[in-house]
């Protein structure tokens, strides 16, 4: 089985004004309500591919409630731990007459010891049968070491670990080899106190974090495309054009879709072409990709072998 963990999950609220001045009631023109974090992205985006999942993570209140619904009403299995307090909200407004938008992103509940020791107990549970994705950020009362204890976990119960968080921990998790791990460029640097990367360099640091022990090495590089590493090979596929509304989410997609095909048998390669279109789907759309323009999305692709080329990528 496939479980996704959203620590700190989210309803976003998405709304449109003409104007948004001070002092006086602005009213609305568009709203949309969408339940978010990472790994809950992640698990629509499974079971969009017919790959069943169980949601793991930490809800509150009735924001928790509506996350867990919509899951549940997709056919997600939930098992989140419930705690005090509400899972947070997040608000973008969209300023029409100015063509910008505000966005306010709130803490969510504290979490406290009993409830992180439930959850690891939930996560004790699995074995090498199973993936556990890992994304997102932690909420209060959650330190970055839990990264640590779940990959020690995932090494002793030998289930797949999947980890997508910003976090510098990550470096520390890889003695436990993780299965794939997805930093973007600009984390990647910060991991290893960079400004920002060469070419040469993007393929240096991919190439040594699988040697610090991650099975696999998604790095995305944003419109420029992905570089994925693994000790036999090196690819690069470059991402499609086209216009972009929303890129919140467009990572979550890519990672889901990845290891989805990969559980299906897919051709490395090929998954990461698939993957790279569906992420770039979703940037293209409000919400998440319904898959329809992917094969389309395809056709500006290559995959190239960086391995067999034996050459540098301009991105």
């Amino acid at each position: 089985m496939i479980y996704t963990c959203t620590m700190n999950p989210a309803i976003d609220l998405f709304v449109s004004t003409n104007e948004y001045d001070p002092l006086i009631v602005n009213r609305t023109l568009d709203e949309d309500i969408q339940p978010n974090g990472k790994g809950v992205n992640i698990s629509f985006i499974l079971k969009m591919l017919g790959i069943e999942n169980v949601a793991l993570g930490f809800i509150g209140g009735f924001t928790g409630t509506f996350i867990e619904e919509e899951l549940e009403k997709k056919g997600i299995t939930t098992k989140f731990v419930r705690v005090e307090g509400i899972t947070r909200i997040n608000v973008f407004t969209h300023v029409e007459s100015k063509n910008t938008e505000y966005k306010l992103v709130n803490r969510g509940p504290l979490i406290n010891s009993k409830q992180v020791s439930e959850l690891i107990n939930r996560i004790k549970l699995l074995n090498e049968d199973d993936t556990l994705f890992v994304s997102g950020s932690n909420p209060r009362g959650v330190t970055d070491e839990i990264i640590v204890e779940i990959a020690k976990l995932s090494k002793k119960n030998k289930f797949k670990l999947v980890l997508d968080t910003s976090s510098k921990i990550v470096l520390e998790s890889l003695q436990y080899n993780p299965y794939c791990i997805k930093p973007n460029n600009e984390e990647l640097a910060n991991w290893f106190e960079k400004e920002s990367l060469t070419d040469e360099e993007l393929n240096y640091y991919g190439k040594k974090l699988v040697e610090m022990g991650a099975e696999i090495v998604l790095l995305s590089l944003g419109k420029e495309g992905c570089l994925l590493f693994t000790k036999e090979e090196s690819l690069y596929v470059n991402a499609p054009k086209g216009k972009v509304i929303n890129t919140a989410c467009s990572g979550d997609t890519l990672l889901a879709t990845f290891i989805g095909l990969l559980k299906k048998e897919l051709e490395l390669g090929e998954a990461l072409k698939e993957a790279v279109a569906a992420g770039s789907s979703t940037a293209f759309s409000p919400g998440l990709t319904d898959f329809s323009d992917v094969e389309e999305l395809k056709k500006q692709m290559q995959v190239k072998n960086l391995t067999i080329e034996q050459e540098n990528i301009n991105v």
